[in-house]
């Protein structure tokens, strides 16, 4: 679903853009050595899109130091305080967060609004079912998907009555079916680029299930335009997490897929180990390799045949393939460092086709 373009420091998102990836920091904003350092990591890892909680004039006045230090757009995500608002922007973030809700009366919102105008960046609203007001609660009768549009149709109508129309869209809730819902639902009263992401998801398992599920309706849908996968913990993980969501729905040729079996009784050599290795070892590669780690004969050599490189096990040893074709039979212990031998030499020959 086609919806308008914003620019965020650079990186397009609406319209006919990629799906952009974004994390948000959990560094103390204020110590603006730890947040750069974090988000070096995090634009390692891929992601395209970095936001910090700014919660005061301290945290506003880092932000000059962080975004001088970075090369991807940074995001301040601003509650309660318009002058910490206008504080973030002058001090170069390329988009700001807020609530009109909770950032005080129209003069407070006018401060923000001239603000980003000024300095021509998006600002992103909306709702989320953790901070739904009493009366959206009472009059859909809790957190519902009508609650979180209604609410965020309302934040929306703010910035436009101030004439501001640069904006991203997210509604945020815990709830898987509440979370579909909701977006589609303002996807189609809306034209403003969306952001998704499932609120408070939890640790990494979780966290990657809800969001897998969420996200993954929603861009086969064709919505969303911009994608963040909540996890507690590192934040490097979203990053691979959503790169793997993209990539499960079609929308990402870069990066290793790898393929490897369950494994069962017949099942000789560690396959579990060897495709968790090829996994760390991979997961900064950007150029696109399918790698099967298969145990047995039954599907092994067919997958690994498909792949640009495969294994398939025997007993205490395997066959390794490329390109469809067998190269070497290997000892059990010589599968990993042949495999990482064959993924460099991969790597190099497609850099040099390009």
């Amino acid at each position: 679903m086609k919806t308008r373009e914003v620019n965020v420091g650079g990186v397009c998102i609406g319209g006919k853009n990629p799906i952009a990836i974004q994390s948000m920091t959990n560094t103390d904003t204020k110590d603006a050595r730890a947040t750069i350092a974090q988000i070096k990591e995090l634009e390692k890892a891929g992601c395209e899109i970095v936001r910090c909680a700014v919660y005061d004039e301290e945290c506003a006045a880092a932000l000059r130091e962080v975004r001088e230090q970075i090369s991807i757009p940074l995001v301040a995500d601003v509650h309660f305080d318009a002058m910490v608002a206008v504080a973030a922007i002058e001090n170069g973030v390329d988009k700001i967060r807020i609530n009109p809700g909770n950032i005080g009366g129209a003069d407070k919102i006018a401060l923000v609004v001239d603000a980003a105008k000024a300095h021509h960046i998006p600002i992103r609203v909306g709702a989320n079912a953790g901070s739904l007001s009493k009366e959206m609660l009472e009059r859909f009768g809790g957190p519902t998907a009508q609650a979180l549009v209604e609410s965020a149709i309302n934040n929306i109508r703010i910035l436009e009555r101030a004439h501001f129309e640069d904006i991203v869209v997210s509604i945020k809730s815990s709830n898987v079916p509440v979370c579909v819902e909701a977006y589609r639902s303002i996807s189609r009263k809306v034209n403003y680029p969306l952001h998704l992401g499932v609120t408070e998801a939890g640790t990494y398992k979780m966290a990657v299930i809800k969001s897998s599920i969420a996200l993954g309706a929603l861009i086969l849908d064709g919505i969303g335009d911009t994608i963040r996968v909540s996890i507690t913990g590192d934040p490097v993980q979203e990053i691979y997490a959503a790169k793997d969501i993209l990539k499960s729905c079609g929308l990402r040729e870069t990066g290793v897929e790898i393929i490897s079996c369950p494994t069962c009784g017949r099942c000789t050599i560690d396959i579990e180990k060897i495709a968790a290795n090829v996994e760390r070892f991979t997961q900064n590669i950007d150029i696109p390799i399918k790698i099967a780690v298969m145990g047995c004969a039954v599907n092994g050599p067919g997958e690994a045949r498909e792949a640009d490189i495969g294994i398939a096990g025997g007993r205490g040893e395997g066959l390794l393939f490329s390109h469809g074709k067998v190269i070497k039979k290997v000892d059990e212990f010589d599968i990993l460092p042949e495999l990482r031998r064959m993924i460099l030499e991969l790597v190099d020959e497609r850099k040099n086709e390009k």
